[in-house]
């Protein structure tokens, strides 16, 4: 539990007197301040609960018999790492994630469960963040703001207006998140505008996602009151952003990393950081184990000329600053949190102690305390509502012996356009093509029990399986099937019925992989390494069969992606988005 400041402040005063002594003082700190961007050394720290007391040359005053005192030799001492934007609704539970950003030196994530939400609602959402609290991490998370992402197509759940104001009163959701679709807000949507005006009445965070937006748009989008984007991938798009008083968040993470392009543009030009920051957007298991998590934006920034004060202000103190939480956390001063960072160097950037709120939670590489596992109720592991399936659920019918199909084409894992391609039918039913790279892809509405579903044709996959289905698609969560032969697309859909969620892997009718993700099909309930071994087993059995594409599980989970040109498919239809109208599957 969390202190106030309110109820601290005597106290913290007590101690930074010497009338009261400190429970933990750090002695012999190179401190790094991100309040005069200055590395001071021979300072000393005194905490008492989970409160610094006294930041100063000498804490001799408010240390006592109890008083716990570390050695820190000189070593280098700043505030923990936030990560401001990210989805941790993601591959793993929320404790399974905090051991690997703790690591990391990330004290402090800002959670935007977009997919909990899609899936089950508020409900859903209540139940997110009892799996987030209690934790040696600090979790806050925001009302997703994006959903539905168009209520012409989407199917999602969401939260009513009356929700997202309950929600906000919890002292741990901050605000909404990312209204990823802009044009609802420069077209004065209803619900957008009454969402917006309900959280600024309040004084809440409202987070942006401005991709595509320039101009008199994107004024009218931060004149509605939404300050932040981590949108941005190159530094005219940064620079627009914070000349009308954004916030700016820099996104390196598993789907985009855009540092490279920005920060030398950013110092070649002489720009204030003072609000910029880093974010993940999410990050894969894969990832996070090669690179990191925010500690790698800082080295990153540093190899592309940032000095290490500046980067670590960045990953701390603007952070906070843009959440309206300074008071709390962002620095080491009096009166803060102590989430403190003890680093060897400013090259790794490694921490080699991890405290938060006073208490060490890393030490030398290892986590130091225990995280329990949250207990999960039973209902949220019951998402997928499908019967079995069989191959004529996956059937395209036709009279013709040959028809022109409309096809969506993969450009990239995550852009797609329309493309065309003969196909030939057997007993009234199109056949995909593995000589044509042309295959049968379907979305099944998996979340309300319609048996809704759609089939069409995708193109240039390359791989040679028999199908890949998963149950976790950007922001329908429909259950997606992509498949050279519609015996083995039945039998992975059904692999997914059965276990109640995941991604699974068939070729020649067996499961050469499969990722579970038993909680509201989005979510693995295994331990981490575990998940990160499924993980890369999914990648590489569809890399290693001829695959084009170096991070195939992307693919259906943005085939459902109605935020993001051009050709898109839900359990309703295939969508072209510019359109916004559906295509037949067969010209």
């Amino acid at each position: 539990m969390t202190s106030s400041l309110s109820n601290s402040i005597s106290s913290l005063n007590s101690v930074a007197m010497g009338d009261k002594k400190a429970d933990l003082v750090l002695i012999n700190c190179t401190l790094l301040s991100v309040y005069t961007r200055e590395i001071i050394p021979k300072i000393q720290i005194a905490i008492i609960d989970d409160r610094i007391a006294y930041v100063g040359l000498d804490a001799r005053h408010t240390i006592g018999n109890k008083t716990t005192t570390i050695d820190v030799k000189e070593k280098y001492v700043g505030p923990g790492f936030a990560d401001p934007h990210l989805h941790i609704d993601q591959f793993v539970l929320p404790s399974e994630l905090a051991k690997k950003s703790l690591l990391c030196g990330v004290t402090s994530l800002f959670s935007d469960p977009i997919d909990i939400v899609s899936v089950s609602g508020y409900k859903g959402f209540q139940e997110f963040l009892k799996l987030g609290e209690d934790l040696p991490i600090r979790i806050f998370q925001v009302v997703p703001g994006g959903l539905p992402v168009d209520s012409k197509f989407s199917s999602t759940k969401t939260l009513s207006l009356s929700q997202e104001k309950l929600a906000i009163k919890h002292p741990h959701v901050l605000g909404l998140g990312e209204v990823f679709s802009w044009t609802k807000v420069i077209l004065r949507d209803s619900k957008t505008m009454k969402s917006l005006s309900a959280m600024l009445e309040v004084d809440c965070i409202i987070n942006g996602h401005t991709a595509g937006a320039s101009d008199k748009k994107l004024n009218a989008y931060v004149a509605s009151g939404i300050l932040s984007c981590h949108e941005p991938i190159n530094y005219d798009q940064v620079l627009e952003r914070l000349r009308l008083g954004m916030w700016i968040m820099i996104r390196e993470g598993s789907i985009r990393r855009d540092l490279k392009e920005i920060i030398p543009s950013l110092l070649s030009n002489g720009i204030n950081f003072d609000r910029l920051m880093f974010c993940s957007d999410g990050l894969d298991p894969i990832d996070i184990v090669k690179h990191g998590h925010i500690d790698h934006c800082i080295r990153e920034s540093i190899k592309f000329g940032l000095k290490p004060i500046d980067a670590i202000s960045m990953a701390s103190k603007n952070c906070f600053d843009y959440y309206k939480m300074s008071k709390d956390l962002g620095g080491i001063a009096p009166g803060k949190l102590a989430d403190i960072l003890i680093f060897d160097d400013l090259k790794s950037i490694k921490p080699n102690k991890v405290f938060v709120g006073g208490k060490l939670v890393v030490s030398n590489g290892n986590i130091v305390t225990s995280i329990k596992k949250k207990t999960i109720a039973p209902w949220i592991k019951k998402t997928v509502k499908l019967k079995q399936l069989s191959t004529k659920d996956f059937a395209i019918a036709t009279k013709n012996n040959s028809i022109i199909a409309n096809t969506i084409f993969m450009e990239t894992e995550i852009i797609t356009k329309l493309g065309s391609a003969e196909l030939f039918s057997r007993d009234g039913n199109v056949l995909a093509s593995l000589d044509k790279d042309v295959w049968k892809v379907a979305a099944f509405d998996r979340i309300h029990g319609t048996n809704k579903k759609s089939i069409g044709f995708l193109e240039n996959f390359g791989a040679d399986i028999g199908a890949v289905a998963s149950t976790w698609s950007f922001h329908e969560n429909n259950m997606v099937v992509i498949g050279s032969s519609d015996s083995d697309m039945s039998i992975a859909a059904n692999t997914l019925i059965k276990n109640q969620g995941g991604i699974v892997v068939i070729k020649s009718g067996k499961i050469i992989a499969s990722l579970p993700l038993q909680l509201a099909g989005i979510i693995s309930t295994d331990p981490f390494e575990k998940v990160l071994f499924n993980f890369e087993k999914i990648n590489n059995s569809i890399i290693d069969s001829g695959c084009k594409f170096s991070r195939p599980h992307l693919i259906p989970l943005f085939l459902t992606f109605l935020a993001l040109p051009s050709i898109r498919i839900t359990s309703g239809g295939i969508v072209d988005v510019k359109m916004r109208s559906y295509i037949n599957p067969i010209q």
